[in-house]
């Protein structure tokens, strides 16, 4: 049952009819059109499936190409029309539903292994042919006219016939007989070529092997050789070749002539060059992509001893404004400018610009004397975007933070290079922009063990590594404990005990906060539970657990819902509950951030306004804040310590003490250390404290051990 017409049989079946048709006039062949369409069906169908195939198959181009030669199409034109044919045909008829852009890439690359293909086939012919052709053209000599006359007629006939360019010369070079392709692909008549001698195609790209190679061959100690050679044409231009010479010996052994076969790559080289440098240079800019400049980095690292590297790493500052506020086009020509900018900074030997990706670049420079190159290279750079750069009519000014790392080579390896200069850029960019950093090796440890902190997070919380220890807060009064401070602690597996300034700042980055302070706020209040529960009941009275919140945690929607939830869940009244907020979070709070907490002070819950006196801050702003205590920072008590104290301090302390009491608040001292620092704050009036004086924190079993030893007396 045949195929349908518009099946993938039927259109296989027309590009094969298309093709035949295509190329049957230049071919010698005996078979009719219709037979020689039947042969070239099953390199078509091989074409079609490599055309759709999963993975690219240069061999099914390839037999394509060697196909035509087994079929008697030697005729250049052959090709030609073959390549035109698949270009415009593949596609359209094999091509399916898949993706035309790839489907057309992939068409290309065929299209090449079918002439590396073609000339390959045809080049092995006709170097058998040529070879057997030549041979027995030269021991036939002595033989008869007529047979004599026969061979010259099949080897001329081969010999001009041939698709490469063909030439034969004597053993000193001297060229004696050439093709009319060899001709065309110099540029030159055959008689220009004759008495040419092969010593003079000497250039500067040749192979160190190639001469060497030539003088083994007239001297008999090789038979053949075949490497890429490149000539010049008599008008300047290069001509690319594969060359294949083989020696030619008499009847009885000895060399006498050579036989070059000559493949003109110059196209397909060409091709090869422009895909290289499509695939190391970035398409807006035209500078080195990341894959270029990873390789020039490799090299400048293994360079020999007294090398040396500079590497600046420039990152623009403030680009994404640019792309939200102007569009991504006005992006993309900030960037074309700095580009050409950077290119101008780099011009030294051994200098070079990257475009990595996005607004980051990198520039580099190598040689004995880097330690001041690099500097220099620096300042070029941040002088080259001090002019605003003009954008759909706008002055746009650039500024850019850079990380220098220099060394010596070998002793790094280049992602270890480029991860020092990406963390001393963001050093740089973190102390306001605008300016360059030197690499430090302790800073980049610093960042290293950060960054991996910052992913261990997220896991960290469900693999149980948290626990919370309890600083009591003790009544300055009677001494008695009121309640505690829960201090969350990360129990790291390489890092042991990390305290909360090690790992609160990257939950607050990373978003981590949320969970973990809810995490936090719960087993704290389960833990005011359990203390009540073994004190059967309140017999020593409510102990407060005192929470801390921070600034990410003020602002999420689910704040005063997952308390309730937690203070319902367990049975704690809001009175055991203090949430504790720095003094700077709510510097500037409008209504909406205070709802919050204006609901949970509603409910019974205490807000502490913590380290207040650090934010300067209005006082006058005490009144329209929800809060219920002040707990004073240490900076205020430190002189407290020793006596007698300084009187400013207690000045300072004794005033806010009397505001705080005067607005109904109850004042808290953080870091107490000495019994004459406790009894000071006791005479001016502060109602509680906490510090090392009383206890250090830790496990939940010891404040409920200090307050039965209060309870008790």
């Amino acid at each position: 049952m045949s195929a349908e017409p518009d099946g993938p049989e039927g259109r296989l079946r027309r590009f094969a009819t298309i093709w035949s048709r295509a190329v049957y006039p230049v071919t010698s062949t005996a078979a009719t059109r219709p037979e020689f369409e039947e042969r070239l069906l099953p390199v078509a169908r091989r074409l079609s499936e490599a055309l759709r195939a999963r993975s690219f198959d240069a061999e099914a181009g390839r037999a394509a190409g060697s196909a035509l030669v087994d079929a008697d199409c030697t005729d250049p034109e052959a090709l030609s029309h073959t390549l035109d044919c698949v270009d415009a045909y593949l596609v359209l008829y094999c091509g399916g539903d898949g993706d035309r852009e790839t489907l057309r890439a992939r068409s290309a690359r065929l299209q090449h292994a079918m002439a590396a293909g073609f000339a390959q086939a045809l080049r092995e012919r006709t170097l058998a042919e040529q070879e057997a052709i030549a041979k027995a053209a030269l021991e036939a000599q002595g033989l008869v006219a007529q047979a004599l006359h026969a061979t010259e007629t099949r080897f001329r006939a081969v010999f001009e016939g041939a698709a490469i360019g063909i030439a034969i010369a004597d053993l000193e070079g001297n060229v004696l007989q050439v093709n009319g392709a060899l001709g065309r692909m110099f540029g030159l008549t055959e008689q220009a070529l004759l008495g040419r001698n092969v010593k003079d195609w000497t250039h500067p790209d040749d192979a160190p092997q190639t001469w060497r190679l030539y003088a083994e061959l007239v001297s008999g100690e090789r038979e053949h050789y075949h490497l890429e050679k490149a000539f010049y044409r008599p008008d300047g231009t290069v001509l690319w070749t594969n060359l294949t010479v083989s020696l030619l010996r008499d009847a009885d052994g000895e060399p006498q002539y050579q036989l070059a076969l000559m493949e003109d790559t110059t196209e397909r080289r060409l091709l090869n060059l422009r895909l290289r440098y499509e695939a190391t240079h970035d398409a807006l800019t035209g500078l080195p992509n990341r894959t270029f400049f990873f390789e020039r980095l490799e090299k400048a690292l293994a360079a020999g001893p007294g090398q040396r590297f500079g590497l600046c790493y420039l990152d623009l500052d403030g680009f994404k404004t640019v792309n939200d506020s102007l569009g991504h086009a006005a992006g993309d020509r900030l960037l074309v400018e700095v580009a050409d900018r950077l290119q101008s900074c780099a011009t030294a030997p051994g200098e070079m610009v990257a475009r990595l990706g996005g607004d980051e670049f990198v520039a580099l420079t190598t040689g004995p004397d880097t330690r001041r190159t690099v500097d220099e290279l620096a300042g070029r750079i941040m002088n080259a975007l001090l002019a605003p750069i003009s954008v759909d009519g706008r002055e746009l000014t650039v500024r850019g933070s850079i990380g220098i790392v220099e060394g010596p080579a070998g002793e790094r390896s280049a992602a270890e290079v480029l991860r020092s200069a990406d963390i001393t850029m963001y050093r740089a960019k973190a102390a306001g922009g605008n300016r360059f950093e030197l690499a430090d090796p302790e800073a980049d440890a610093r960042a290293i063990t950060r960054h991996g902190l910052t992913t261990a997070l997220p896991t960290a919380l469900d693999r149980g590594e948290f626990f919370i220890e309890y600083q009591p807060l003790v009544h300055l009064g009677d001494g008695s404990v009121r309640g505690a401070e829960a201090l969350v602690r990360w129990l790291h597996p390489q890092h042991g005990v990390l305290s909360p300034d090690r790992f609160i700042p990257l939950a607050e980055h990373t978003g981590l906060i949320v969970p973990l302070g809810r995490w936090v706020l719960e087993q704290s209040v389960r833990q005011a539970r359990e203390w009540r529960d073994a004190n059967g009941g309140d017999a020593l009275g409510p102990l407060r657990i005192n929470v801390n919140l921070s600034p990410c945690q003020l602002t999420h929607p689910g704040l005063v819902q997952d308390t309730v939830e937690i203070l319902e869940r367990t049975g704690v009244t809001p009175d055991a509950l203090c949430l504790e907020v720095t003094e700077s979070a709510l510097i500037g709070a409008d209504d909406d951030l205070l709802k919050p907490l204006r609901r949970l002070a509603e409910m019974g819950v205490d807000i502490a306004l913590d380290d207040f006196g650090t934010g300067y801050s209005n006082l006058a702003n005490l009144r329209r804040l929800p809060v219920s205590v002040l707990k004073l920072d240490r900076s205020f008590t430190q002189s407290m310590q020793q006596f007698p104290a300084d009187p400013v301090d207690l000045k300072i302390v004794e005033g806010i003490v009397a505001l705080a009491h005067s607005l109904d608040l109850a004042v808290t001292v953080e870091g107490v250390e000495t019994g004459a620092q406790a009894e000071q704050l006791r005479i001016l009036g502060c109602d509680t404290a906490q510090g090392w004086y009383y206890a250090r924190p830790g496990p939940p079993d010891r404040l409920h051990e200090l307050a039965l030893v209060d309870a008790t007396g």
